[in-house]
């Protein structure tokens, strides 16, 4: 079985991943509040960790893994975008989930197999804030339940603060009821117009940290192997889960993980300074999902990552070479092709702490041994399939696949209709009468009607290059057909 190796935060050291069960490995990730579209931070992790989770799936079975992560859907933003819009907050927690969902699809990203709400678990927080009570770790104060952050001797040992240097550097909420300005809210009061809960501290509800606790628990047990997110959360978040939850009596998560946070430019993202994106503005703006995928797994989770132009094109040109590559075998290989294997270096490069780069990189080097035997491309196509879909690339469907795969069928004169159909066929149609067009310009040594066409088509997100048997027109990732239009 494949070793798997992984930065574990509490330690500071990569160590041998050990699950508590092979058959049964759990991870959790931190997910997002839902109260407005998920930008480009918000999503790395979702990368990160589906990327782990697809490792896991591969050397241990896909039913063998649990991958919980949550949503937090009870929240002051919420209630005040709630208050700002006049909207009922169950209509903006379920679209603003539906738009996740939707936008991390679009970047491949697979659905854990468990996505809690938080208010779905109000009781389970309601028992846990009870026990750390009677356990001396938390107190009730003016219609708050606080944790004693005193009472548990190695608060701090994640982050690798001390109590003092947390109060220093962090916003703490001053309150006459705290008995220590670092005791964080476990409950509090909500008043008619909040969401609440009745509970033996009165009509309230869950303060943010004790929902992870609460539902890690119920779904995972009292101990899984792994807790993720960005490493903003590692303080307070993650500080104050592993507080409440091993004084409850739980043993909690074996590995942590955390995300490097993300810039724009050598900036932080930030609306004041105009570089702040959402993934559907992204999208909108015709930026592929996979683009924006392969924008992120081109650096280590760990390190800080620039999501700025030159790194985007990069991605964009990689995203290409794989495409193109799954099209060597012709049209009907690629409509049959199917997962096998992936290569050995791929998943021995994911497995060292999830090192994407060199994953990727072992991924081109193969793109250039594509063999020369036709009996051996079908299977060798087959494990490039799956090493890229182990990265979450599945691009057997793109138009830049299917554009290389026509190419390649024409080069050999072999008559396909796979892939086809009717839509497909029309652009097909209208590309190939651009291509004959420009040829015919060419002929007649029209150069500058011949480069029209051609800035057209690039502009349009297509490739245009020249062969013995004439223009070929290849659809890049960001293609858009409307783009055409003007040329008709």
């Amino acid at each position: 079985m494949t070793e798997i190796k992984l930065y574990n935060t509490k330690t500071r050291k990569k160590e041998l991943f050990a699950p508590i069960d092979a058959d049964n490995v759990r991870m959790y990730v931190c997910g997002p509040t839902v109260y407005d579209r998920a930008h480009l931070g918000n999503a790395r992790p979702v990368v990160v960790f589906d990327v782990l989770y697809r490792l896991l799936r591969h050397v241990y079975g896909p039913e063998h893994v649990t991958y919980v992560r949550n949503f937090t859907d009870v929240d002051d933003k919420i209630n005040a975008r709630a208050a700002e819009t006049g909207r009922d907050i169950g209509e903006i927690t379920e679209e603003t989930i539906a738009w996740f969902l939707e936008d991390m699809g679009a970047l491949g990203a697979l659905e854990p197999d468990e996505m809690p709400r938080a208010t779905r678990y109000i009781a389970q927080m309601v028992t846990i804030i009870a026990d750390l009570i009677a356990r001396g770790h938390a107190y009730e104060a003016e219609g708050h339940v606080l944790f004693a952050v005193e009472s548990y001797g190695q608060y701090g040992a994640l982050s690798g603060r001390s109590v003092d240097d947390m109060i220093a550097g962090a916003r703490v909420e001053v309150a006459p009821y705290k008995r220590n300005p670092m005791d964080f809210v476990l409950w509090k009061p909500s008043t008619g117009d909040q969401p609440g809960w009745e509970s033996p501290w009165g009509y309230g509800r869950p303060g943010w940290h004790i929902e992870c606790s609460a539902m890690s628990h119920e779904l995972l047990g009292g101990s899984f192997d792994i807790h993720g997110g960005g490493n903003d959360l590692m303080f307070p978040h993650h500080e104050n889960e592993i507080a409440q939850s091993k004084c409850a009596g739980h043993d909690f998560a074996n590995v942590w993980m955390h995300n490097e946070m993300l810039q724009v430019e050598g900036k932080k993202m930030s609306k004041s300074l105009g570089n702040f994106f959402t993934v559907r503005d992204l999208l909108d703006q015709g930026v592929p999902g996979e683009v924006i995928r392969m924008s992120f797994l081109l650096s280590h989770y760990r390190d800080p990552m620039d999501f700025g132009v030159e790194r985007r094109h990069e991605a964009r040109k990689v995203v290409i070479e794989f495409a193109k590559a799954l099209g060597q075998g012709g049209g009907q290989t690629l409509q049959d092709l199917s997962r096998a294997k992936p290569f050995e270096e791929v998943v021995t490069a994911l497995a060292d702490d999830l090192d994407t780069y060199a994953a990727i990189e072992a991924v081109r080097k193969r793109l250039k041994q594509f063999p020369k035997v036709p009996a051996e491309q079908e299977p060798f196509l087959s494990r490039l399939y799956a090493s890229q879909t182990l990265l979450g690339f599945n691009l057997k469907e793109s138009k830049t696949a299917i554009d290389a795969a026509r190419h390649k069928d024409e080069a050999t004169n072999v008559v396909s209709h796979a892939l086809l159909d009717q839509q497909e066929s029309a652009v097909r149609e209208e590309l190939s009468n651009l291509a004959a067009c420009i040829d015919r310009a060419r002929e007649n040594k029209d150069y500058k009607t011949a480069d029209r066409l051609k800035k057209a088509l690039s502009e349009a997100g297509a490739e245009v290059s020249n062969s013995p048997r004439g223009t070929k027109i290849t659809r890049l990732p960001d293609f858009d057909p409307a783009k055409l239009e003007s040329l008709k």
